[in-house]
């Protein structure tokens, strides 16, 4: 049977209306499932509501919240472990008007400690232990005046999530809002530099449920295994229900598939996200084991480019009908554009390969984008900017109702990133590249990562590209080394762990190897033999665990080749006139 949800009206701005109307629909569907220990057979046994359940318990929250005081607009910060719990306290939030503080804890104490200061919060929601924390660190948070605890309350005050869902509903206590009105902060990884809070406002939120819905076609009464937690919310509002997989989702690299597996299989579910790493692990395991789980159709993966031999992996290890796709975007402006694997095979993995870039696809409906020059200052307005022709490199910039309009901390960070355009504004994306004659992006690395030679910019994803090619080596990192203008681009090459040189004969035979791919390729002829160096385990980001970080290798690539070769960077350089910043990337 075809399940419809209807768009709430505009006078219901709020996020959490689209949960309200999916409990209207379907209010005995389950809407969240998480595992809940292990039978005596080895099985999973779960622990389910159902989204009449979830939304009647938000709303009490709400009310609970709204009742105490807690008046619409303040910053709560949200200390949850994936679950029923982080769901509901999160759409509670939404409804009493709140604006929901979410920080990932695997980006290590001393950058959530720095990010929960900045943010200047006026209470958590969070787990005991965060609680304890937070009183402990009292200084931190002077203003933290709304605490609520998520389980056992020790010895503070406040109440805890359990006795606010005892409360009665009155809906004019719930905020109807506006979709201007501010609805979360949510942090960036940091990979680029320090991590920013990120405002999304509800109009955001409900824009990227209808995007990801159209562009992929998602129904009502599908099952979503999310390997990320924040994918989970956008599960309620499009009635599809969100199987909490039981691993560590700090770790995504580390994750167990065996459980992944079991999960997909116990709840048949059809679509599931994770990062690169995740499915790195989950698809040479089902190669391994000959599994193919039959009922997942669609898989996503997002973070960072995703390797030509995941998408084979998962294609394989799904429905014979079903699609993995590669959505690109940002903390700051998601979804911009999205890529099946079908098209990557048949397309573009090839010409990646050669150094083209990866190509993210083409751009969702409501998203306009350009190619502009490089520019390495802040830019206040659209005719400052040059916009490129087709194949020509350079920076991209995005507009549309998904892209968010300002950081909140490290808030100087606004005048580099977005460009005035009228009464709107363009996000730079932070992202070099092209686009083509069909219009799709092709990612060339990282703004901030290019490296500046004296023979110009050399960037980082299609030189990586051109050592990724030898079978011995899974991944691989080009930096700079040196002052702006005048760096030595350097390669350091991760081996695939079977296949890592034991001896220090057989690691220069492999440098020697990567030397010659080098000097086959216009693009790489300048990194010379001294210049290519082996790592047994590349840095990666906290969220993803698939994103270099590009920062820690450079430091790590200048003392290696000081000690082994009496490396001294060159002076600086002017840079060439126009940083390189014309031309064609074909």
């Amino acid at each position: 049977m075809q399940i419809t949800l209807s768009e709430p009206s505009r006078s219901a701005a709020n996020i959490g209306t689209r949960l309200t109307e999916t409990a209207r629909v379907m209010p005995e569907a389950p809407a969240v499932v998480m595992p809940a220990g292990r039978t005596s057979d080895g099985r999973y046994r779960y622990r389910q509501m159902t989204f009449g359940e979830l939304d009647r318990a938000s709303d009490r929250v709400a009310c609970g919240l709204r009742r105490w005081g807690v008046p619409p607009g303040t910053r709560l910060v949200l200390m949850v472990r994936p679950g029923i719990d982080f769901i509901l306290a999160t759409f509670a939030l939404f409804k009493a008007g709140a604006v929901v503080v979410l920080i990932d804890p695997g980006m290590g104490p001393r950058h959530v400690f720095r990010c929960l200061t900045e943010v200047v919060p006026a209470g958590f929601v969070g787990l005991p232990q965060v609680q304890a924390l937070r009183i402990l660190l009292r200084r931190r948070f002077p203003l933290a005046r709304w605490n609520v605890t998520v389980g056992r309350r020790w010895c503070w005050g406040g109440p805890t999530l359990n006795a606010l869902r005892q409360a009665e509903v009155d809906r004019s206590l719930l905020h109807a809002g506006r979709s201007t009105d501010p609805a979360a902060i949510i942090f960036t990884t940091g990979s680029t530099g320090p991590p920013k809070g990120v405002l999304y406002e509800h109009g955001n939120f409900a824009h990227q449920v209808q995007q990801i819905r159209d562009r992929y076609g998602i129904q009502p009464g599908e099952v979503d295994l999310p390997g990320f937690p924040l994918f989970g919310l956008f599960n309620a509002a499009m009635g599809v229900t969100t199987v909490i997989p039981d691993m560590d989702s700090t770790r995504p690299a580390e994750v167990v598939p065996a459980r992944i597996v079991q999960a997909v299989r116990d709840w048949r579910v059809t679509q599931a996200f994770g990062s690169p790493a995740m499915w790195n692990v989950v698809g040479r395991y089902c190669e391994r084991q000959g599994v193919v789980l039959t009922t997942l159709r669609r898989v996503l993966s997002a973070g960072a480019p995703v390797p030509p031999h995941v998408l084979e992996r998962m294609q394989r290890a799904i429905a014979p009908d079903g699609e993995v796709h590669t959505p690109y975007g940002a903390t700051e402006a998601l979804p911009v554009a999205s890529i099946s694997a079908r098209e990557v095979r048949a397309e573009t993995a090839s010409r990646s390969a050669e150094g083209a870039g990866t190509c993210v696809g083409t751009r969702f409906d409501g998203i306009e984008w350009r190619v502009i020059r490089i520019h390495d200052g802040p830019l206040a307005d659209i005719g400052l900017t040059e916009q490129l022709p087709r194949g020509a490199m350079g920076e991209l910039i995005v507009r549309g109702r998904v892209v968010t309009r300002q950081y909140v901390t490290r808030v100087e960070a606004n005048a580099w990133a977005k460009i005035a355009d009228g009464d709107g504004f363009w996000h730079r994306m932070g992202d070099v590249g092209y686009l083509d004659e069909q219009d799709r992006f092709w990612f060339c690395g990282r703004l901030a990562h290019r490296v500046l030679t004296p023979d110009g910019p050399m960037f980082t994803i299609p030189c990586e590209a051109i050592f990724n090619r030898h079978p011995r080596i899974y991944r691989c990192a080009l930096v700079g080394v040196g002052p702006r203008g005048g760096q030595v681009p350097v390669i350091v090459a991760e081996p695939w762990p079977d296949q890592a040189p034991r001896r220090e004969a057989e690691r220069a035979r492999l440098c020697d190897e990567l030397y010659q791919l080098a000097q086959a390729h216009t693009r790489t002829r300048a990194i010379q033999r001294g210049q290519i160096l082996l790592h047994p385990s590349l840095p990666v980001d906290v969220r993803h665990n698939s994103k270099i970080v590009r920062e820690q290798v450079a430091v790590w690539a200048e003392r290696r080749l000081r000690s082994a070769l009496g490396f001294e960077p060159p002076a600086p350089q002017a840079l060439p006139a126009g940083d390189g910043r014309r031309g064609s990337a074909r």
